[in-house]
C-alpha cells in the first residue's frame, strides 16, 4: 500500500460525497438501474477510495480491479482487490460497487475485464471507471497503456504503438449522456440519470420460481426435454439463463432424475449451484456435486438423485463409465466457449441435452455459435428448439450501464443486412462490390464501418472477445482488407467481408538462431517463431511473412468465392510490400484445411496437443506468392523462399506418418487424408546421414521435442555409422521413441538414476547428440 494520493479524501467534501452516494444509490434502486461514474485525472484513486468507503451497499465489499497499489491503508472499509487478468473469475457472481482502475500505467484498460465485471453489477450498483486525465481532453490524446503491452511484439515497445482504441473509448464515453463524469478537482456530477424505465415485471408469470416469462418458458422447455429434440437457449447477460438452468435442474432432482452439468470452468456455473441450494435446502453439496438423499425426492426414490458438474473434456470418460445405464440429462452452459467437436460428441451420445450460451459473451459468442452449430443440429436433430431470453432479470430494460458497455465494446456488432437484390442475383450484385484496403485511423472514427466489420468477425469466429477490437486497431504491422458494396441511392457502405493479416519474421540471424534452438522467444510472431522452434528451420524466423489472423465473409455470400477474392487481394498487397509468403494458423478441421488447400496453401506444422480453446490441433499452413497473375517475373529472393517452404513442407510430410501413429492417432481420418501430400510416401527413403545429423543437431541444442525428430532419430539408430553411443543408450533411445512418459522408458531411466521428465528430456537430447558424433 502507498500513501494517500494527492486527491485524497481530506481534499474532497466528504459529507457532500456521502450524500451524493446515498442519493445516487436510491435513484438507481428505484429504477432498477446501474450507472457508470467516470473519474479522470492524473491520480484519481483518492476519489475512488472515498466512494468505496461511503457507498451505501456494503455487501459484498467493493471490488477494485487493477493493481490496487494506489489504495491507502487509511480506509475504514475493506476493499477486495483483483488483477485485471482474473476478472473472469467473477462471472456468475454479483457486485454492488466495482472500481475499474484504468489509470495506473501498469494495468491500463483491459476490455475483456471491463465486459466481465460490468455484467456482474446488480440493480442499484455503480461502476467507477478511473482513467488518465488525457481521456477527457482533446489534447493530448490518450497514449498506449499497460494493456497495450500484449500487442507490442518484437521489435516494438509499448510506447511506440498507437492508441486508436483508447481514443475511441474516450470519444464514446464523452458522447454518452448517462455517463457521470467527475474530472479530478472538479465538481461532482448530478446524480440523476433521467426518468429511466419504470416498467414493473408482469404479475402473470405462471411459474412462481421464475422472474420473467422468458425464464418460465426456458424452464418448461428444459423440463420437457425429449430424446433427439435438444434445446438451445441464448441470452444476453443478466437475463436469468443460469437461474433457468438451476430451476430446471432442481426439479429434475426432486423427481429423482440425475443431471450432468458442464461449462468451460466451475466458476461459470456458480449461480446455478446457488439456485439449487435455495430450491433444495435438503440437498447436500460435496465439491461440484449436489445430492438429494433418498426419500427427499418427490417420488420417494430409494437411491436419491444428484447433479454433477463435469469439465467439458471429462464428459466422455464419465459416459463410458455408465456402460449400460441410462445416461442422465446433460445441461451445457456457455456452450459457445466449448470446442465444437466436443459439442458434437455430446449431441451424438446424450438423448436429452440442452445447450445454453451467452449471446454477447466473454467466454464465446452465442450468435456465432448458433450460426455454425445450427447446420449440424438440423442434420442430426431436425426437431431441435431455439429459445431466446431477452427480458433482463438483474436490472430494468434500457439500463444505462448495459447500453454503455455494449457501445464501448461493440458487443452487439452485427454484419449488415443485405438488400433484396443480393438474394435474387448475388453474382451480378457482387460485381458492383470493390476491394478496399482500410486505413485504421479513419476506421477508428467510423462507427458504422467498425460495427459491421467487427460483426463479421464475431460471427465467423467463436472465440472473438472484446480485446480483439483493440488488436485490430492498434497491433503494429496489421493490414485490413475488406469487400465494400456502396448503395448508390443512399451513399451508404455495406461491408461484406474482411481479412486481417499481420507481418511476422524478419529476425536478425543471431536472434533467429536463438529462437531456432529454443533459447529465446520474443513476443509475437507466432508462425515465424513456431516454424523455427518446432519445425526446425531457422530461415523461417529470418524470412518475412504475412500471417492471416482472421478472414470473414457475410453468411449470405458463403461459397461464392469471396474468401478467395480477399486472399488474392491480400497477396497483391503483400507483394507490393516486398513480402512473398503468406501463412495462417487455425484449429484444424477438414473443411477449413480443404479451403486453404484450394487457395494454394500447404501444411507446414501440426500441434501435438489439442488447443484448450478450439479442442482441435492447431495447423500452420503457408504459401509462396512470388508469381503474379500477370506473368511478371518473380520478385527478388523468391527462389530462396520457395526452397524454405519446400523444405518445411517436405519435413512435415516425413513427420506426419509418425505423428499419426502416436501423438495424432485420434485425428479424424478425413482430416489426416487432407493433410497428406500425394507423392510424399517415399520421403523417408531419401533421408541422408547429413539430413539426420542436421535435424538431430537442432534437437540436441534444445530445439523441438523428441516427437518432432522421431523419423530422423529412427533412421540414425538404424544406421551403422560409427558413433559415441553405447548399445545400452541405443536401447534407451528406442524405448524413448515409444514416449518419454511411457512406463517402459521411465522404468529404464530410473534404473540409471534419471528421475523426472526434465531429466529424461536432457538425457534424450544428449544421447541423440552422441549418436551423430563421429568416432575419431
Amino acid at each position: 500500500m502507498t500513501t494517500p494520493p494527492s486527491d485524497s479524501p481530506s481534499r474532497i467534501d466528504l459529507p457532500a460525497l456521502e450524500a451524493w452516494c446515498r442519493t445516487l444509490h436510491q435513484h438507481l434502486l428505484a429504477r432498477r438501474q446501474r450507472a457508470c461514474l467516470w473519474i479522470s485525472g492524473d491520480d484519481p484513486s483518492g476519489a475512488a477510495q472515498a466512494i468505496c468507503e461511503r457507498w451505501p451497499a456494503r455487501e459484498p465489499a467493493p471490488l477494485w480491479l487493477g493493481t490496487g497499489e494506489a489504495l491507502s491503508t487509511a480506509g475504514a472499509m475493506p476493499v477486495r482487490t483483483l488483477a485485471m487478468a482474473r476478472a473472469a473469475t467473477q462471472l456468475g457472481g454479483e457486485q454492488s460497487l466495482v472500481i475499474f482502475d484504468a489509470a495506473q500505467p501498469a494495468a491500463g484498460f483491459d476490455p475483456d475485464a471491463f465486459g466481465a465485471v460490468a455484467g456482474t453489477l446488480k440493480a442499484g450498483g455503480l461502476l467507477v471507471l478511473m482513467t488518465p486525465a488525457a481521456w477527457a481532453a482533446a489534447d493530448p490524446a490518450p497514449v498506449p497503456d499497460g494493456d497495450h503491452a500484449r500487442l507490442a511484439h518484437w521489435p516494438f515497445a509499448r510506447e511506440q504503438l498507437t492508441a486508436r482504441y483508447l481514443a475511441r473509448l474516450a470519444r464514446r464515453l464523452s458522447s454518452h449522456a448517462s455517463v457521470l463524469h467527475w474530472p479530478q478537482g472538479g465538481h461532482l456530477p448530478a446524480p440523476s440519470l433521467g426518468s429511466g424505465n419504470h416498467a414493473a415485471r408482469s404479475d402473470a408469470i405462471a411459474d412462481s420460481d421464475c422472474l420473467t416469462q422468458d425464464q418460465a418458458a426456458s424452464v418448461a422447455a428444459l423440463e420437457a426435454l425429449a430424446p433427439a429434440r435438444p434445446v438451445v437457449i441464448s441470452a444476453d447477460r443478466g437475463r436469468g439463463k443460469s437461474g433457468a438452468l438451476g430451476i430446471a435442474a432442481a426439479r429434475c432432482l426432486a423427481a429423482g432424475e440425475d443431471v450432468w452439468l458442464t461449462a468451460p470452468r466451475p466458476a461459470a456455473v456458480s449461480a446455478i449451484f446457488e439456485r439449487l441450494a435455495a430450491l433444495l435446502p435438503r440437498g447436500l453439496r460435496e465439491g461440484n456435486v449436489i445430492r438429494l438423499p433418498a426419500g427427499q425426492a418427490d417420488d420417494d426414490t430409494a437411491s436419491g438423485s444428484e447433479l454433477r458438474f463435469l469439465a467439458p473434456d471429462a464428459i466422455e470418460a464419465a459416459r463410458l463409465a455408465c456402460r449400460d445405464e441410462v445416461l442422465p440429462r446433460l445441461f451445457v452452459d456457455e456452450a459457445a466457449a466449448i470446442p465444437t467437436p466436443l459439442l458434437k460428441g455430446y449431441l451424438a451420445h446424450f438423448p436429452r441435452i440442452a445447450f445454453a450460451t451467452t449471446v454477447h459473451g466473454y467466454e464465446g459468442t452465442g450468435r456465432g455459435f448458433q450460426l455454425r452449430f445450427r447446420h449440424h443440429l438440423e442434420r442430426q436433430c431436425p426437431g431441435w428448439q431455439a429459445l431466446e431470453m431477452t427480458t433482463p432479470v438483474r436490472w430494468a430494460p434500457g439500463d444505462p450501464l448495459e447500453a454503455l458497455t455494449d457501445d464501448l465494446l461493440l458487443l452487439s456488432a452485427q454484419p449488415p443486412e443485405l438488400s433484396e437484390p443480393c438474394a435474387k442475383n448475388a453474382q451480378q450484385w457482387l460485381e458492383g462490390c470493390d476491394i478496399v484496403v482500410l486505413e485504421r485511423d479513419a476506421l477508428a472514427r467510423d462507427e458504422a464501418a467498425l460495427r459491421q466489420l467487427f460483426g463479421l468477425l464475431v460471427q465467423a469466429h467463436y472465440r472473438t472477445t472484446p480485446a480483439d477490437l483493440r488488436q485490430l486497431l492498434d497491433t503494429p504491422g496489421l493490414t485490413l482488407t475488406a469487400i465494400r458494396q456502396r448503395d448508390v441511392t443512399t451513399g451508404r457502405d455495406a461491408w461484406l467481408g474482411v481479412v486481417a493479416a499481420v507481418e511476422e519474421g524478419g529476425f536478425p540471424t543471431p536472434l533467429a538462431h536463438d529462437i531456432w534452438c529454443g533459447k529465446r522467444r520474443p513476443r509475437g510472431h507466432l508462425l515465424a517463431q513456431s516454424l523455427a522452434a518446432h519445425a526446425g528451420h531457422q530461415g523461417a524466423a529470418e524470412a518475412r511473412w504475412w500471417r492471416v489472423l482472421r478472414i470473414a465473409v457475410h453468411p449470405a455470400l458463403w461459397r461464392r468465392g469471396q474468401g478467395a477474392r480477399l486472399l488474392q487481394a491480400l497477396e497483391q498487397q503483400a507483394l507490393a510490400a516486398g513480402v512473398t509468403r503468406l501463412g495462417t494458423s487455425f484449429g484444424a478441421e477438414a473443411d477449413l484445411v480443404a479451403f486453404w488447400l484450394a487457395q494454394g496453401f500447404v501444411p507446414l506444422r501440426m500441434g501435438l496437443k489439442r488447443d484448450a480453446a478450439s479442442g482441435e490441433h492447431a495447423v500452420m499452413m503457408g504459401k509462396a506468392i512470388g508469381e503474379s497473375g500477370s506473368g511478371e517475373s518473380a520478385p527478388r529472393g523468391q527462389l530462396a523462399q520457395d526452397a524454405l517452404l519446400g523444405a518445411l513442407q517436405q519435413d512435415f510430410q516425413r513427420l506426419l506418418p509418425s505423428l499419426l501413429a502416436h501423438e495424432l492417432h485420434g485425428l479424424p481420418p478425413v482430416l489426416a487424408d487432407r493433410l497428406r501430400q500425394r507423392g510424399s510416401e517415399n520421403d523417408l527413403a531419401t533421408l541422408t546421414p547429413a539430413a539426420c545429423a542436421q535435424r538431430l543437431d537442432w534437437y540436441r541444442r534444445g530445439g523441438g521435442g523428441l516427437a518432432l525428430v522421431r523419423p530422423w532419430l529412427e533412421t540414425a539408430l538404424e544406421s551403422r555409422e560409427p558413433s559415441r553411443l553405447d548399445e545400452a543408450s541405443r536401447h534407451g533411445l528406442v524405448l524413448a521413441l515409444g514416449g518419454q512418459d511411457a512406463p517402459a522408458f521411465i522404468s529404464w531411466a530410473e534404473g540409471l538414476g534419471i528421475v523426472g521428465r526434465k531429466a529424461r528430456d536432457r538425457w534424450c537430447r544428449a544421447a541423440a547428440g552422441r549418436l551423430i558424433e563421429q568416432s575419431e
